[in-house]
């Protein structure tokens, strides 16, 4: 079997080559061994003998390609049309929309509906703000409603995003146990309406919410040396959805299907490009 993993910048030498070709050849066996998979229900399951099995897709810009060949396809939850997540659906793929709980953008259609008194500091993205998560009276039913979007849209789980920004200077005096609580609280609220919750980011509080998410969204364990932090999820058979985006496939997927997790390479813009690694033998 010749498997192809493309990448827009990895270098090519002999010896990493070779070393390419070795990694592939002991990953390559575990195409054979893939299980099949069954239409998602909703909320969406995630049976846990497919745990280490899911092909993943994450696009947030760009037209959107329906026809990647993955199981899981995580999307915006504004952005992606009621008609695409049908064509999806439609071939039994299990959709996932992304929602950001612990912040807001000026953007966002729904911005003017966040009272000033839970408005807090900047974030890292273009007219983003963070929320005083401890204020849930005030946040809920805003939350609510974007999950409603979700499920109206045919999306059958969510990945909880911004949820750490008690992490951050959100201008407000949060702590970890203030963050956990909310998290908490919106993933019951998403699991209530219909939605399976997933953690997206967040790694310091994995220990405490892997019973209450049912899979995780992680961006660049092995860079930042913290895979070893999500084995709470792929130990309990729940998905761990991985990307990095910088270095050879080839190097990264030996250690991350090593744990359990679906990884793919992919670039910050999050297109439609990607270079998955082999699901788990």
């Amino acid at each position: 079997m010749r498997i192809r993993l493309p990448s827009p910048d990895v270098g090519h030498g002999p010896r990493r080559a070779l070393r390419s070709l070795v990694a592939l050849a002991l990953l390559a066996s575990a195409y054979g061994c893939r299980l099949e998979v069954t239409p998602p229900g909703a909320p969406t399951p995630w049976p846990t003998a497919s745990a280490r099995y899911w092909r993943w897709q994450w696009q947030l810009s760009g037209p959107l390609d329906t026809d990647v060949d993955a199981d899981v396809f995580l999307l915006d939850a504004v952005r992606t049309t009621a008609a695409e997540t049908s064509a999806l659906r439609d071939r039994h793929r299990r959709l996932v929309c992304q929602v950001s709980v612990g912040a807001y953008a000026r953007t966002d259609p729904d911005a003017e509906r966040y009272p000033a008194a839970v408005r807090g500091a900047a974030g890292a993205r273009p007219g983003m703000r963070w929320v005083d998560v401890r204020r849930w009276d005030a946040l809920r039913p805003i939350l609510a409603d974007r999950f409603r979007l979700c499920r109206g849209k045919g999306f059958g789980a969510v990945a909880l995003a911004d949820a750490d920004g008690y992490a951050h200077r959100p201008g407000f005096p949060l702590d970890f146990d203030d963050q956990v609580l909310f998290n908490r609280r919106a993933a019951a609220l998403a699991r209530s309406l219909g939605l399976s919750p997933g953690l997206l980011g967040g790694v310091p509080q994995v220990a405490a919410l892997a019973p209450d998410v049912d899979f995780a969204v992680n961006e660049e364990c092995v860079r930042l040396r913290e895979c070893d932090r999500l084995l709470p999820f792929t130990e309990a058979g729940k998905p761990v959805f991985h990307v990095e985006y910088a270095g050879d496939p080839a190097d990264f997927c030996v250690t991350t299907v090593g744990h359990g997790f679906a990884s793919m390479r992919k670039t910050r813009e999050l297109t439609a490009w990607r270079a998955p690694c082999p699901p788990a033998p």
